[in-house]
């Protein structure tokens, strides 16, 4: 048993000894016009005045590690944490490396899903600091998206020369937090002067359509025309109304003008990440912001980057929708499994976890197998990588190795958590993504952007989750006519849909077959460009549990958080 495994991923940070952050810029090759501090241990990069760190303007962008994983369990899986330690084996094999990972939201955060910082020996620091606030990108995204609700509301108010419907508004408020008090409220009461009376509801900033700008736009020139594109509703006459429109995508340009510019942080041991954006898989598309991704690429001859929750969720949009935006399509990708979690895809309860079961074990692989068997339809052999527990025995760790060689694919086992990739833990994944990253792929979309929004739909439920078919509901069927009317089919689309199974249905784990994907609703993201469609039950304002994570958190004396993770 390793130091480690007896503290808490909070210990484990607050012991690590961190570099002043200049130093992790310089290493990098980041010259000093570009490094903006925040303190000690935090940066940001401004893109526009880096210089190439090899005196060569043409040299070759680093190629991507996409990390992804099988669908995910309360047991954990271990993506952020595997990514954090492949990318530390491989700057300790000698490869430039750079880490660009998604900022974690306050919900999960106060109520049960945790942090993003990745865990154990394989974190990126000052870890409390990335989970509580960071350098406020989050606050500005949330600002500049009330900031335009603000605005649209004082228009109605102020005579709507623009004939706005308020009955007929498509963009919400957000908070970042895990509040479902907000799903559903009336604003504008009180009286003449407070407003005009209207039905609203918020989402999680995580879920905002400013969001998905902020991480798809290339740079703040098409930030600007990308929020000028936003859709916030209709007219009276069903005609589409932009903020464009309005006049004030400059405004909200300017809202979030420093926080468009990706944030430097560093690994346990010592490796560059860039840690910016944070749309979650489930109701968005998942990625981290592409500044940050094309900005690492010209730093670092490998980028791993990570997306979220299973492959048939940040995956695919990965592929589908921000490898469509820019030259970001994955050289290489790696999918996260645990033993733990495929015994639990096999019907075993989370209490029993720890004891052995290599039937429950050969049961859930099915799981597994169709993500592997998905990634490939994008033209990649994914590389498995098992994400080791102090609870899985030889005996089933080498029958997963096994099962992975039967099913044509690289597997090994990565202990990042306990001993760290700045130690030996993620020796053999390095090792074999290295020989992926040289291996003959042909990237592919999963469809053609002229298939009809309906057709993308039946393909992605069809193809990724194993569906039978698709249900579209009547308000879904008038969205895809109001689509087709305003010229917007040709965008890709963005799935909403439970992370615990392939189906639309969280009980349904393993690899269902024989089910039908309900698609409840369809919502054009015409800044971000996308289609987001609805599918379940699944909210874009998450509740909190029970026993909300924040009953366990407090701070010492000295203002050191205690009980974050």
């Amino acid at each position: 048993m390793s130091d480690a495994d007896a503290m808490s991923d909070l210990e484990i940070a607050q012991r690590a000894t961190m570099l002043p952050i200049g130093e992790i810029a310089a290493a990098a090759g980041i010259n000093a016009d570009a490094v903006e501090l925040y303190g000690r241990y935090k940066a940001k990069i401004d893109p526009a005045r880096l210089t190439d760190p090899s005196g060569v303007p043409d040299r070759p962008q680093g190629r991507v590690v996409l990390v992804s994983a099988m669908s995910p369990t309360p047991a954990g899986e271990g993506k952020s944490t595997t990514t954090v330690g492949l990318a530390d084996s491989l700057a300790r094999a000698g490869r430039k490396v750079m880490i660009a990972l998604r900022e974690p939201s306050l919900g999960p955060i106060l109520g049960m899903k945790g942090g993003a910082a990745g865990g154990g020996l394989s974190q990126v620091l000052p870890m409390d600091e990335i989970n509580l606030h960071f350098t406020g990108d989050f606050h500005a995204i949330t600002s500049a998206n009330n900031a335009l609700m603000a605005l649209v509301d004082n228009h109605i108010f102020q005579g709507n020369d623009l004939n706005i419907d308020p009955r007929r508004m498509t963009f919400k408020r957000v908070l970042d937090m895990n509040d479902r008090s907000l799903r559903e409220v009336v604003i504008g009461l009180g009286g003449p002067v407070q407003g005009i009376p209207r039905q609203d509801s918020f989402d999680i900033t995580a879920a905002s359509e400013i969001m998905a700008v902020f991480c798809l736009a290339t740079d703040i020139a098409d930030l600007r025309t990308r929020l000028g594109r936003i859709t916030f509703g209709s007219t009276y006459d069903r005609e589409p109304v932009t903020v464009a429109d309005l006049g004030v995508q400059g405004a909200l340009t300017m809202l979030l003008r420093d926080a468009i510019k990706p944030n430097l942080v560093q690994t346990i041991a010592g490796t560059p990440a860039l840690v910016h954006g944070g749309p979650f898989a489930n109701i968005a598309h998942g990625c981290n912001s592409l500044i940050a991704t094309q900005t690492a690429r010209r730093l670092a001859d490998i980028v791993v980057t990570e997306a979220g929750f299973g492959a048939d969720l940040g995956a695919e949009k990965f592929m589908d929708i921000k490898a469509r935006v820019a030259d970001v399509a994955p050289s290489a990708v790696v999918l996260v499994a645990t033993v733990r979690a495929l015994k639990m895809h096999g019907g075993v309860a989370k209490d029993r976890l720890k004891e052995p079961n290599v039937e429950a074990l050969a049961t859930g692989v099915a799981n597994l197998r169709r993500h592997i068997r998905n990634v490939e339809k994008f033209g990649i052999t994914p590389v498995v990588a098992i994400n080791k527990f102090a609870t899985d025995t030889r005996e089933e760790l080498e029958w997963l190795l096994e099962w992975c060689a039967g099913e044509g694919v690289q597997a090994a086992v990565a202990d990042v958590w306990g001993r760290g990739g700045g130690g030996d833990g993620g020796d053999e994944l390095a090792a074999k993504v290295l020989a992926a990253l040289d291996a003959p792929h042909s990237f592919r979309h999963l469809y053609p952007l002229e298939l009809s929004v309906e057709d993308k739909i039946r393909t992605i439920v069809q193809e990724i989750y194993g569906a039978d078919g698709v249900d579209f509901s009547v308000p879904a069927l008038k969205r895809l006519a109001d689509i087709e009317k305003n010229g917007w089919a040709g965008l890709p689309v963005c799935m909403a849909k439970t992370q615990y199974s392939f189906s639309d249905d969280a009980t349904k784990l393993g690899a269902p077959k024989g089910f039908t994907v309900h698609v409840r609703d369809l919502i054009p993201k015409t800044g971000a460009g996308f289609i987001v469609a609805l599918t379940g039950a699944v909210m874009t304002m998450p509740g909190l549990p029970k026993v909300p994570a924040a009953m366990r958190m407090d701070v010492d004396d000295t203002g050191k958080p205690i009980g974050l993770f």
